[in-house]
């Protein structure tokens, strides 16, 4: 659905009385700038008395998510947080002038000291806690492969959890360990964790490992895109999803919202190369402009809207781009991907083998074309003015991508 031909249906609703489902429905069509500009003076009277406070630290990662919601655009990060009433109490790679040592001297105030500012805001507890980056166990539990400040990350990890009120994990890394869980020859030495999962494994997450029970929302996707991470603080802040209690019904089995991550639907459903794949043509090399199959696109049984939300202000995606998706959303991200650029063989939609669903395809698409002239010679020529009539019993199209039987209130 384009951004720009947002449903009227939406702009005429009471936001203040908008129930869970359809505030989720909201979100789901828009993206986060046109979700703040619509809404922008009844998020204002919602909030009029509230304030929410984020800490938001950083293990092992690549900072990509962060330059992700920074590079959002419209809005920017800080148009969003000034909206939504968020007060960004401490972001590591956003602190300026902040270390032990400032000009070569150690300075003991929160002003220029990242540490004693982390220790001072977690002591206030109720703060969302955003997670970037794996957090790494060491070997027998030590966690000394990520050491900040002269303490290791997963001691850091465990003070923030131990306050929150709610843990948002963004990124691969944090959710589910991503490259750094990988496997390699360092894997269990190294021994990273996701927040709430390893890998697929549910439990081996760090706050297992801690003995930490905090709700936890995970943001997928390396890196994950800007809507995801604001329009869920936003749903969060708004009050439209209440912790802990309505985390079962918008979340799916890996904790991600399913307005995002529809368990229902793949990238391929609307992948506009999509046409090529019903009709069985494959490019076999980079730079063409069929479907991306035999190339490695692991569209068909990847769970987000990329296709639908789309990336780099609303306008493309990455087979849209000419590169296969790498499904970077799924829980065993990377190792379930691999190899990136090569067909997984014997492996189709709901596990069809491919070559087959082309054959398939082929013939569906000479049916399907017969079947259009045949319906078109049973059409009777309208007189002026007025409808073209249907051949008797033919029943009416289904609307493209739209589920039959679908009620208009159900969860996404």
């Amino acid at each position: 659905m384009g951004r720009e031909n947002f449903p009227d249906r939406f702009k005429h609703l009471d936001f203040m009385k908008m129930d869970r489902r359809t505030f989720l429905k909201a979100v789901g069509a828009l993206g986060a700038s046109l979700f703040l500009q619509t809404y922008r003076s009844d998020i204002v009277k919602a909030l009029e008395f509230a304030e929410t406070r984020i800490v938001w630290i950083h293990g092992g990662e690549c900072t990509g998510c962060s330059e992700s919601l920074l590079n959002g655009g419209e809005p920017d990060v800080l148009q969003a947080f000034d909206r939504l009433n968020i007060r960004l109490e401490y972001h590591e790679l956003l602190l300026g002038q902040q270390g032990i040592y400032v000009d070569g001297e150690m300075v003991n105030t929160s002003e220029l000291n990242s540490e004693i500012l982390f220790e001072e805001v977690i002591e206030e507890a109720g703060y969302i806690l955003v997670v970037e980056g794996a957090i790494a166990n060491g070997p027998k539990g030590t966690g000394k492969y990520i050491i900040l400040g002269g303490k290791t990350y997963k001691d850091i990890f465990r003070k923030a959890a131990e306050n929150a009120s709610l843990i948002v994990a963004v990124g691969q890394c944090a959710t589910n360990g991503g490259v750094n869980s990988a496997d390699s020859d360092i894997k269990d030495l190294m021994d990273f964790r996701g927040v709430a999962f390893t890998m697929e494994d549910g439990e081996k997450g760090m706050l297992q490992e801690l003995g930490i029970e905090k709700p936890v929302i995970n943001i997928n996707g390396c890196p994950p895109h800007p809507d995801w991470m604001l329009l869920t603080l936003g749903a969060v802040v708004l009050g439209k999803i209440k912790i802990p209690d309505d985390l079962p019904e918008v979340l799916d089995q890996w904790l991600r919202p399913k307005v995002f991550f529809p368990p229902d639907s793949v990238i391929h459903d609307n992948c506009p190369r999509r046409g090529f794949y019903d009709k069985g043509e494959f490019d076999t090399v980079v730079s063409g402009e069929k479907c991306l199959w035999k190339l490695g696109c692991k569209a068909p049984y990847t769970h987000a809207d990329c296709a639908i939300r789309r990336w780099n202000g609303y306008h493309s995606l990455c087979p849209q781009s000419g590169s296969p998706c790498i499904s970077c959303v799924s829980p065993g991200f990377p190792d379930s991907s691999r190899p990136f650029f090569q067909e997984i063989e014997d492996v189709g939609i709901a596990g069809t083998n491919i070559d087959t669903v082309a054959k398939v395809a082929i013939g569906a698409s000479l049916l399907a074309v017969g079947a259009h002239a045949i319906r078109r010679v049973a059409v009777k020529e309208a007189p002026e003015g007025k409808e073209p009539e249907e051949a008797p019993g033919k029943e009416p199209e289904e609307v493209p991508g739209k589920k039959a039987g679908k009620d208009e209130g159900e969860d996404q």
